[in-house]
């Protein structure tokens, strides 16, 4: 942050204003995501639906919103960050603005299924690895810690607002809202959301020059942005580097948002705890996660991220263990223990992701990255399937506590992996020294 604020007392770089725009951006995407979760009770009281009816449309945003992450990073490559960018926020408006006059629930699942799924997943975090990489090539690693911060931001404080907005005015009123705050952003993003530091005639932050783009020779077919990201994942598939990446962060996606982000009240309910309470506590979750992505960036800068994503992945499994005893003792204060370590750890594994699909990828490494946080969201949904399923079957989530400690110290065995896969990696002599040196750092 220190760097940041020196930065901001200068004439700021244009890096940071357009780091700054996607910050807002982001912050938004993941408001707007998460808004179903406050409609569901006004939806189910004032048209009858299922909470099963209703859940079909939060899980098609939930998948969308990974699985559109790898193709949003391929247009951006092709058209540019502004235009992606841009489209998508028009996208989400429509979807939460047409959501008022819904009356089935196949409606409520193009509105913010389909739609709101589509455009928040374009500003997913390959729009946060997109921004780092291209206009970065000091503090990448804190500035995605950053980017990365704003989705959980994002919920903080638009989640406390709709809600009371739904309870006072209806749920109507915090979709317009939603839509509303969309289409307030797109001027700001057409206006400095910059595609690349080269179209200024300037450098990326740091001063080393970026890596030139690809060009077609002449009478070339360039692929389209489609087959350009299923291109990229047939490569990456045949390296074992990119499954255990992808396997790591599945486990990422099951024990945080699939895992916990959905099952955390429900179980807390079961030992007694007011859901209130629990609500409280998940949002503590999201206060101490802003700090340790942050905190993460700044290390993935500094410190070898296989190392990183070890101890994140590792130490994340001991919490989990602790779970259900901690759900058990009392005073429940003694929950706090838990919520601010699995807090400061929630997301942290996203930085030195982010680094290790650029350093081991290349020209590919956004559009990889694509693909691993899509394995993030497939993880995240197999998981709050499967913990209801065992609730229902066992009458108690502490199965599902235990698995999921033991997936997480399967994921750290996976990262120490990387690490002996290390030499093996496809990667130029060029890169390997840019990569050591401090510039390239990150």
């Amino acid at each position: 942050m220190t760097q940041l604020a020196a930065a901001i007392r200068r004439r700021p770089h244009r890096a940071w204003i357009v780091a700054a725009v996607a910050l807002v951006a982001l912050i938004g995407a993941a408001g707007f995501r998460s808004t179903p979760g406050v409609l569901l009770v006004p939806l189910q009281e004032e048209f009858g639906w299922s909470t099963a009816s209703i859940s079909l449309a939060v899980s098609v945003n939930l998948l969308l919103f990974g699985l559109t992450a790898p193709f949003a990073a391929a247009l951006m490559d092709r058209f540019g960050m502004r235009q992606v960018v841009a489209i998508a926020l028009v996208i989400v408006a429509a979807g939460s603005g047409l959501t008022v006059f819904v009356t089935a629930s196949w409606q409520l699942v193009v509105c913010w299924g389909l739609f709101v799924g589509l455009g928040t997943g374009s500003m997913a975090l390959v729009f946060a690895a997109t921004v780092a990489n291209r206009w970065f090539t000091r503090s990448r690693g804190l500035v995605t810690g950053i980017l990365t911060a704003g989705g959980t931001a994002g919920q903080l404080v638009f989640l406390p607002a709709l809600a009371f907005l739904a309870e006072s005015t209806g749920w109507r009123a915090a979709s317009l809202v939603v839509s509303g705050a969309a289409l307030a952003v797109v001027p700001l993003v057409l206006a400095l959301l910059t595609d690349r530091p080269e179209d200024l005639g300037i450098e990326p932050y740091g001063g080393a020059a970026v890596p030139a783009v690809a060009v077609a020779a002449p009478g070339a077919r360039t692929p389209g942005p489609a087959r350009a990201a299923v291109d990229a994942l047939r490569r990456a598939s045949h390296r074992p580097v990119f499954w255990l990446l992808a396997g790591g962060f599945a486990i990422c996606g099951a024990t945080t948002v699939g895992l916990v982000g959905t099952h955390f009240i429900p179980a807390a309910h079961d030992h007694g705890m007011p859901g209130t309470t629990a609500a409280g506590l998940l949002a503590l979750v999201g206060l101490f996660d802003i700090v340790g992505t942050i905190a993460s960036g700044w290390l993935t800068d500094h410190v070898d991220s296989r190392l990183l994503l070890a101890w994140y992945y590792g130490l994340r499994g001991l919490s989990l263990f602790a779970l259900p005893f901690l759900f058990s003792a009392a005073p429940q204060a003694s929950m706090l223990v838990f919520i601010v370590f699995y807090g400061l750890d929630w997301i942290a594994t996203v930085p030195p992701t982010v680094a290790l699909c650029r350093e081991e990828f290349g020209a590919d490494g956004t559009m990889v990255f694509g693909w691993v946080f899509a394995s993030h969201q497939i993880g995240a949904a197999i998981a709050a399937s499967g913990a209801g399923v065992l609730r229902t079957e066992l009458g108690t989530y502490d199965l599902a506590w235990f698995a999921a400690g033991v997936l997480c110290l399967l994921a750290a065995a996976m990262s120490l992996a990387l690490r002996l896969s290390r030499p093996q990696a496809a990667v130029d002599g060029a890169e390997s020294a840019g990569r050591r040196s401090p510039a390239a750092a990150g």
